[in-house]
């Protein structure tokens, strides 16, 4: 069943016949986009969904739909996240503990992309800040509501292949910064997180993956110059030609939001824990030019336990 989707399949189509009911599953980012339409396939198939976002009356705006498709025992509630701030994060966190309802899934599927140059609340570069260490210290905080059987899914992105990580210079302060530099080793950051978190957790049935949705066009892209987008574009149509692979297509936002329910919740959890997944299945090694598949930096080991380090001593705090 999970070998049956692909690059074109859509959320739904993803869940067929799948029942959710009795499972709560939290999503950050339910204000736009892949996060709105995770969270509307996930009520619509019965589950509980806890919706994290910074700006709760946009939230409120966008979900509307969530509500109105929920299936019944389905449902979406709403939690202020900031993820820029991590006084934000831990205030969250230790909501959701002082709760104590478990979670089968978490889906971190919140970030910002090629922004320009800035800081967090924290004095973190804006985009590792907000895309890995605001989700690594949430999700370590919250980890013990997690129980066996229980997934993370890190959405990552084939950025990734911009950059690795610099673990000697995480905040730009010494390196010139690029915005698709940053975002590279932000996204990363998101699949070596997930490396260690597997490792660490696995042992005790919770499993973690990171995925690549694809490109879709959503407001992820705000920052983003038109101009510079389209050599960006040019450039990989022509990468794909000489190689003889069709132009880039862009996906729908449920052909998008896919593959994190994909692995999530179809995908067995051996087959993707510790890994990195796209349109649908596990990804393969690539070093190549273009952007598909995992270059090797992001799913070593050794790197994905330096930068859980590094992460502890930017925040302060040990997990």
């Amino acid at each position: 069943m999970a070998d049956a989707f692909g690059a074109t399949s859509t959320t739904d189509e993803v869940l067929a016949g799948v029942d959710l009911t009795g499972k709560r599953i939290l999503v950050t980012g339910v204000s736009a986009g892949l996060g709105v339409e995770t969270a509307r396939t996930l009520a619509a198939h019965g589950a509980q969904v806890v919706g994290a976002a910074r700006n709760l009356d946009k939230a409120r705006g966008a979900t509307e739909l969530v509500r109105a498709q929920a299936a019944p025992g389905g449902g979406l509630e709403l939690v202020e996240l900031d993820l820029a701030s991590l006084a934000s994060v831990r205030a969250c966190a230790d909501a959701l503990v002082a709760d104590g309802r478990p979670f089968d899934l978490i889906i971190a599927n919140a970030g910002v992309m090629a922004c320009p140059k800035g800081q967090t609340a924290d004095g973190f570069e804006t985009q590792f800040g907000t895309n890995h260490l605001g989700h690594f210290v949430l999700v370590n905080r919250i980890a013990t509501l997690m129980t066996p059987g229980a997934r993370l899914v890190n959405l990552a992105s084939a950025g990734h292949r911009f950059s690795d990580v610099d673990l000697e210079d995480p905040n730009f302060e010494h390196t010139e910064y690029t915005e698709f530099g940053a975002y590279g080793r932000s996204k990363t950051a998101n699949i070596l997180f997930a490396v260690e978190f597997d490792r660490r957790h696995k042992a005790h049935g919770v499993r973690a993956t990171a995925v690549h949705p694809g490109g879709i066009r959503t407001e992820l892209g705000r920052h983003m110059n038109p101009a510079h987008f389209q050599v960006m574009l040019d450039g990989i149509n022509a990468a794909n030609a000489a190689a003889g692979k069709p132009p880039f297509a862009f996906k729908t936002i449920p052909q998008g939001a896919a593959t994190s329910v994909w692995s999530g919740i179809v995908a067995s959890a051996d087959e993707v824990g510790g890994l990195y997944c796209e349109d649908c299945h596990v990804a393969e090694p690539s070093e190549g030019t273009d952007l598909v598949g995992i270059r090797s930096y992001a799913l070593d080991p050794d790197r994905a336990r330096a930068l859980w380090a590094k992460s502890e001593q930017m925040v302060g705090e040990q997990f």
